[in-house]
């Protein structure tokens, strides 16, 4: 059992990065207590019911008081607000972060907010699922997945340190990025996958309608991937993209760039092209296999049904 970083962790908002955090702190043995929070009563009445946090309370203020870890784990459009919401009830000394997949806006909006004595040190998981809500945590999700900490000029370096170590002891891998570089690398791994996902699946919904439906019913491994990353939170995305305008918008310009090409190489039956395109990505791929970030197991790893031959 490590010895814990944090005594009273507070957790602010109860999906899915936040259950999970809990049943990892709670497998490690690192935090004292656990308290948590949620805007809606429906989803505090779930935790309470499958034991999730040691307690939970009807408002963020009551959850925060004397936390010596509070981690925003609300959408990236509600950070600002929420933060202004504790900021009166945060102890001296404590440390907030966040779980947000966008940093630059969250330091925007939570920052001003943070009392002086209070330390400010945001983080994104590179971990998840297309499930949502305070059941749909595990004890698991972080294990092997990095953790970036993205703290802003002039943080506490201690506070970093807790901070770090607290992940590593969730099973994480654990590295620093300044804010503005994360966003235009998570806009290539994460954003605008999902948003090239959700256009795919509105398309094949849109010919699904002159197509009996033959769409969902013949969807092929690729598509069900596609759907599996656009049934995503909504609001969470929602969020992400007007946050990380700039950068999804660069990376979205060559993403169209580089489409165009591919139209004329299909165009020209150039297949030399297509070929060393495919052959150059095929790599990418190897690359994240070596890194350990996922399995080389056919359909990656999942079980194969007679409707999947």
């Amino acid at each position: 059992m490590s010895s814990a970083p944090y005594n009273r962790v507070a957790l602010i908002g109860l999906g899915l990065i936040a259950s999970s955090m809990f049943w990892a702190i709670k497998r490690a043995g690192i935090a004292t207590e656990v308290t948590g929070y949620a805007r809606s009563s429906e989803t505090r009445d779930t935790a309470r019911k499958i034991g999730l946090c040691d307690h939970v309370f009807d408002t963020a203020a009551e959850a925060v008081a004397d936390a010596d870890l509070v981690v925003l784990c609300v959408p990236v459009g509600a950070m600002g607000a929420v933060a202004a919401e504790i900021a009166p009830h945060l102890a001296k000394g404590a440390t907030v972060s966040d779980v947000g997949s966008v940093k630059r806006a969250v330091i925007d909006a939570v920052a001003p907010h943070i009392p002086e004595g209070v330390h400010f040190i945001p983080a994104h998981p590179l971990a998840g699922t297309e499930q949502s809500g305070p059941t749909s945590g595990f004890a698991e999700l972080f294990d092997n997945r990095w953790c970036l900490i993205v703290p802003d000029a002039g943080a506490d370096a201690d506070a970093i340190a807790r901070l770090a170590q607290l992940w590593r002891d969730m099973g994480a891998h654990v590295d620093e990025m300044e804010p503005d570089h994360h966003d235009l690398v998570l806009s290539v791994t994460s954003h605008t996958p999902h948003l090239i996902a959700y256009t795919m699946v509105g398309v094949a919904d849109d010919l699904s309608r002159v197509s009996e439906s033959e769409v969902i019913k013949y969807s092929a491994t690729g598509f069900r991937d596609f759907t599996r990353i656009a049934a995503s939170d909504p609001t969470m995305w929602r969020d992400v993209f007007l946050s990380n305008k700039d950068a999804t918008l660069e990376i979205l310009g060559r993403f169209t760039e580089e489409l165009f090409a591919l139209q004329r190489a299909i165009r020209k039956g150039d297949g030399d092209h297509l070929h060393d395109y495919f052959t150059r990505t095929r790599a990418i791929r190897r690359g994240i296999i070596e890194a350990g970030q996922d399995t080389d197991e056919p359909n990656f790893g999942r079980q194969t049904t007679s409707q999947d031959t």
